[in-house]
């Protein structure tokens, strides 16, 4: 031994005593980094020198060195913030990051205060863009690899209506104000209804393929039969674009007339014992009043012996056989608002067709001593939105709210996890 050998072993302690407080300043600096895991210093001694003494052999340290330099993983403390996509992790796991400039550089940070910056992309405050999966609108489940947190649209497709439910009441005091209802229709008048050819109407709003809103009005009048009432179904004639509906010197008198049918209440009871159907074509007939067309005069038509269908002035030709409930046991009717792309519309008035019987729902039409009213109306389908603001949920679901009323499923975002977390080397920022 000598004395340089005792200096080296001096020397060894402050240097490797230097490095230890040079983490420990680096954790003090960072205490206020979101995500940062702060380092931990082991010392261990080094080889130490065999030296004779009088006892016999001894050993002499010749100072200390670093061990290990290890981060702590330990769960930190969750802090409230005022963002929607600040995000924290419980328990294991780390979020998925990539480096913008190089697709196949993935990072991982328990940091999650992050952003859409203005292309749309989520990402954190040195621009890395959150990992994830993108999810099916319907159903809210996965599909695809993992890719970027991208929006790549800030709206909300329309969609077109496909269901109307509209429950009246009525009166069951009424008399009947006209033969037939289509008969007082005419789509070529600026008023095609006359107030005094029905006991009710209601109107619902329905949706086409594009967004844009249509009226749909049912008018009801009760026919001479006991417990039988008659409707049509119409729209706005300037907006009937069915082929034929709109001639080229203006509307026919069948323009916006959809649907006819009936309603037949059970005697007694008031409510709904069975409906009936027919769709109008104006593509098949002309639509107007031909004296020489015995069929405008025709009592009853396609086997529906009891519907009163003397017609005087829409041609009995442009009805088409009666329609039967599709599968979810509806009637249904198709309007047409975009050339060549007709809407096909359930009609339910509180009651579906099971096959063998028409069986009313909880909440179902019905003819009571009461005046006409519409109890309950609404029609699925909705226009363009607007997105408004964004959540996500304890599962890492990124879910948009739009202004057309949607909340669609966008995103999941991704974790990662690790077998052995001290594997992991900072990267820094």
């Amino acid at each position: 031994m000598s004395l340089s050998s005792s200096l080296f072993s001096g020397i060894s302690g402050l240097s490797t005593l230097g490095n230890a407080m040079q983490i420990i300043g680096d954790n003090i600096s960072n205490v206020n980094t979101v995500g940062f895991k702060g380092s931990r210093v082991t010392f261990q001694d080094v080889l130490s020198q065999t030296v004779a003494t009088t006892a016999g052999s001894a050993q002499v340290g010749r100072g200390t060195s670093l061990a290990d330099i290890s981060s702590t993983f330990a769960q930190g403390s969750f802090e409230s913030t005022s963002s929607a996509t600040d995000l924290a992790i419980g328990g294991e796991g780390f979020f998925v990051v990539r480096d913008p400039n190089n697709a196949n550089n993935d990072y991982y940070t328990r940091a999650g205060e992050f952003r859409f910056d203005k292309d749309g992309n989520f990402v954190n405050p040195a621009g890395y863009i959150v990992r994830g999966w993108a999810l099916d609108a319907s159903t809210g489940e996965d599909y695809g690899s993992m890719t970027d947190v991208t929006l790549s649209s800030f709206t909300s497709s329309p969609a077109e209506t496909q269901n109307i439910s509209v429950i009246t009441n009525l009166d069951s005091d009424a008399t009947s104000l006209t033969t037939t209802l289509e008969s007082s229709w005419n789509g070529a008048s600026t008023t095609p209804m006359s107030s005094t050819s029905y006991e009710y109407q209601t109107t619902v709003k329905v949706y086409d393929s594009l967004g844009s809103t249509h009226d749909i009005t049912i008018y009801y009048d009760r026919t001479t039969t006991a417990g039988q009432w008659e409707y049509i179904i119409t729209c706005n004639p300037d907006e009937d674009a069915r082929p034929n509906a709109q001639l080229p010197t203006g509307p026919t008198q069948g323009a916006g007339l959809l649907a006819r049918g009936i309603i037949n209440f059970q005697p007694g009871s008031g409510s709904i014992q069975d409906m009936k159907m027919q769709l109008f074509d104006p593509n098949s007939a002309d639509n107007t009043l031909d004296p020489s067309n015995p069929d405008n005069t025709v009592a009853a038509v396609d086997g529906l012996a009891d519907w009163n269908l003397a017609g005087t002035t829409i041609d009995e030709d442009a009805w088409q056989s009666e329609v039967t409930p599709n599968t979810n046991g509806y009637l249904c009717f198709t309007p047409e608002f975009i050339t060549g792309s007709p809407l096909t519309v359930e009609f339910n008035a509180g009651c579906r067709y099971n096959g063998s019987n028409w069986v009313p729902s909880s909440l179902a039409s019905s003819q009571f001593s009461s005046a006409s009213s519409t109890i309950f109306q609404a029609a699925d389908g909705y226009g363009a939105g607007d997105l408004q603001s964004v959540s996500v949920d304890t599962d890492g679901v990124i879910t948009g709210q739009y202004s057309n009323g949607q909340v669609i499923p966008l995103y999941r975002v991704a974790l990662a996890k690790f077998q052995n977390n001290d594997g992991l080397f900072k990267a820094g920022g």
